[in-house]
């Protein structure tokens, strides 16, 4: 059954692995029959800051009201980024900012401290590289980059279920694994 699936690329170079892993998936994805689009932030023309929180209405750059059409569109959304410090990378922390905004990812309810979840119905999975092994990142770090993507960003939204797949150690790997891992991405696009 083909799915409409957007990946969006939250490593701001083009000639990361992270870029490979997105290539890998979205040509394995198209082969599958699937309808993809990807979206690579470090190509796109925006503002990361929200400058006055949500007190104030920023206006959307083309770029990002482009990323919202897409969103809206996608049954299932990839996003694929590296761990910097232990989170998100800061174009991809600024991408999500500016797009889940309210009234397009949530709305807040008078009386509730909960909102409503505008994005239910789709799905998502995390295809993430970093240098700390991942049991380590997992068991002692306690995966912050991770939990933050899945719980208080997209599940928030009501995107769920949210799988995350960790790639790792990079800075130490050769070759053969890097090969592996992209064949990891390519199965995983294809189903």
């Amino acid at each position: 059954m083909s799915k409409r699936t957007l990946v969006v690329l939250g490593h701001p170079s083009a000639n990361s692995f992270c870029s490979a892993l997105a290539d890998a998936y979205l040509e394995s994805s198209f082969q599958a029959g699937h309808e993809v689009r990807l979206l690579r932030l470090g190509e796109q023309r925006f503002n990361p800051v929200l400058h006055d929180g949500y007190h104030l209405t920023q206006p959307l750059e083309p770029d990002l009201l482009r990323a919202q059409a897409d969103i809206a569109w996608a049954q299932h959304l990839v996003f694929i980024y590296p761990i910097w410090w232990g989170g998100i990378p800061a174009l991809l922390k600024g991408f999500l900012d500016r797009v889940l905004l309210p009234g397009f990812a949530f709305k807040y309810r008078q009386n509730s401290p909960f909102p409503e979840q505008l994005l239910k119905g789709r799905s998502a999975e995390l295809l993430v590289t970093l240098d700390t092994p991942p049991w380590y990142y997992h068991w002692i770090y306690r995966m912050p980059g991770v939990h933050q993507m899945r719980k208080t960003t997209l599940e928030f939204c009501g995107i769920k279920p949210v799988k995350a797949i960790t790639f790792g150690p990079l800075i130490k790997s050769w070759p053969e694994q890097r090969e592996r891992w992209l064949a990891q991405a390519r199965a995983i696009a294809r189903r």
